[in-house]
């Protein structure tokens, strides 16, 4: 399994390659028409794909949310489900489940090398060239899905829509759209309507597609691409218009309200699929309709699909560990529409246990983003939470060479990683309206990798995830206490800032602003999801 994941991070795309793809997204569709190449060269053929059943979803803020809620209910009625999402949190293997589960060590790795081996020895006759990371894992999780004779898979969109490279996709059964939102702007585009015709990139003619309710311009151009392409569109209603007759309010095991739109597309995904597999009638009339837009009906939800909502999991997501006096409450929120959803949630939730609480809570928001995304709009927006402490850090695990295979990113350099911590640091600081301070010195550490950049305030930088959450539960959560976990030793005046901390009744911590942060905190807290 480790050697298997190595290999696979060979395929990693580097940022000069990462540069090429934007000065190439003129020209996408060559970009897509290579997977098919890849696809072919790995064994595997377009119309083998046709027969997984394949649910197709794409958004910006809730598709992997939709997709659990989605996966779940169909396993409630006993069907074999496999489920390929991104990114994963802690293992690879999460990308590529089937019946709810990573598939094991044993499997990963047999079915990695079937498909790895097949590209190696054709890569000669093809100039050399191996699908990257992404396209890789892509093409295994449909490898993984035929071996395993699934009878649907669920597809979550990696990147946009109409050249996403999962969008080889022919005959998906139908497809979703979660909330759209600002992202990826120097491949998506920089307006909600350029990122909508991406999304809408996946529709198929003649293919059921369901949308949750969008802001009228991106809605406008949703409705053009369906009546375009032949797919009849559907705008699906809120959750509190489906009744039902047998348990009243639908529960659902995700926390926020963000979750009832997901929710509701869920069903409407999941109930579309039932008609097909239950009802040739059903699906031939769903493949009717030639384009256009609709309001969904609301049903009322089998005792299944109310099952399926209620008992869905989806880590990293609006969740809440609690250690004796410590609360994390973990959310990968990583743009500003869903840093808004993970405030609101964080707000409630956060209250609810202080209100219970015997004794001081602390408040420590530990924080890291990357790529382009616009941090000092999600700091804003934390504002309100009214943190005692700010914590930055890259998404690094640990400053040791042991550090987890599954967890590596050769994209985006430790000493950019710091800097961009140091910034955020920066802005947090001058949006509570302190005076800025000169740059902080960053202090290289025997090991190679800065120390703790010190400041005189209630904010601070530490080099790694394991580090910053030794430091936040000051020896209370015997799990990172474990003697075998090594970090950089710490400074005596930054040791001493953490007073407030040890004389706290309770602690509470948000870990957000990166899912890669997320999955680096719940290796720590979690260590069963590491083996």
């Amino acid at each position: 399994m480790h050697d298997a994941v190595c290999t696979l991070n060979t395929l990693q795309t580097n940022a000069s390659a990462l540069e090429q793809v934007r000065r190439e997204r003129g020209h996408p569709e060559v970009q897509l028409q290579a997977m098919f190449g890849f696809l072919k060269r790995a064994g595997l053929t377009v119309e083998e794909l046709d027969h997984l059943n394949i649910i197709h979803v794409t958004g910006t803020k809730g598709k992997g949310s939709t997709c659990a809620f989605t996966e779940q209910i169909l396993r409630s009625y006993g069907f074999r489900t496999g489920f390929y999402s991104s990114p994963h949190l802690v293992q690879v293997r999460e990308r590529i489940r089937v019946d709810g589960h990573p598939i094991g060590r044993d499997l990963f790795a047999k079915y990695f090398w079937e498909v790895y081996g097949r590209l190696d020895q054709t890569k000669d006759t093809h100039g050399g060239t191996m699908p990257a990371y992404f396209r890789f894992l892509t093409i295994l999780a449909f490898h993984v899905f035929l071996q395993e004779k699934v009878d649907v898979a669920v597809i979550e969109v990696g990147l946009g829509g109409a050249y996403d490279c999962t969008n080889i996709i022919r005959k998906p059964w139908v497809c979703g759209i979660s909330s759209l939102g600002i992202d990826h702007t120097s491949i998506l585009g920089d307006t909600l309507e350029k990122i909508a015709w991406q999304k809408g990139g996946i529709f198929k003619p003649g293919v059921p597609a369901f949308t949750v309710k969008q802001q009228e311009a991106p809605m406008t151009v949703l409705q053009e691409r369906a009546k375009d392409i032949g797919c009849p569109l559907s705008v699906c209603p809120e959750l509190d218009q489906y009744q039902s007759s047998v348990s009243g309010p639908v529960r659902l095991g995700l926390a926020g309200l963000h979750q009832r739109s997901n929710a509701s597309l869920a069903l409407q995904l999941a109930h579309c699929w039932l008609q097909r597999r239950c009802s040739a009638e059903a699906a031939v009339a769903s493949a009717e309709g030639s384009g256009g837009l609709c309001a969904a009906p609301a049903f009322e939800p089998s005792p299944r699909m109310l099952r399926g909502l209620a008992e869905t999991e989806w880590q990293g997501r609006n969740q809440c560990l609690t250690r004796s006096s410590i609360t994390y409450f973990l959310d990968g929120a990583h743009t500003t529409r869903s840093m808004q959803a993970c405030v609101s949630w964080f707000s409630e939730a956060a209250a609810q246990r202080e209100a219970s609480a015997t004794g001081s809570v602390v408040r420590v928001l530990l924080f890291n983003a990357t790529g382009e995304r616009d941090c000092v709009a999600m700091l804003k927006l934390l504002l309100p939470c009214h943190f005692d402490f700010a914590v930055f850090c890259p998404n690094i695990t640990e400053t040791i060479a042991a550090c987890n295979a599954d967890q590596q990113n050769f994209n985006v350099s430790v000493e950019n990683m710091l800097t961009r911590c140091l910034d955020n640091q920066r802005s947090w600081r001058v949006l509570h309206g302190q005076e800025e301070e000169p740059a902080a010195e960053l202090l290289i550490g025997s090991g190679g990798l800065p120390l703790v950049a010190e400041r005189r305030s209630a904010t601070l930088v530490f080099p790694c995830i394991l580090s910053a959450l030794q430091w936040i539960t000051q020896g209370r959560d015997s799990v990172l206490s474990d003697p075998s976990k090594h970090v950089a030793p710490v400074k005596a005046s930054v040791a001493a800032k953490g007073a407030l901390l040890q004389e706290a009744a309770n602690i509470h911590v948000l870990i957000t602003g990166s899912l890669h942060l997320v999955g680096g905190a719940l290796k720590h807290l979690e260590p069963s999801l590491a083996s």
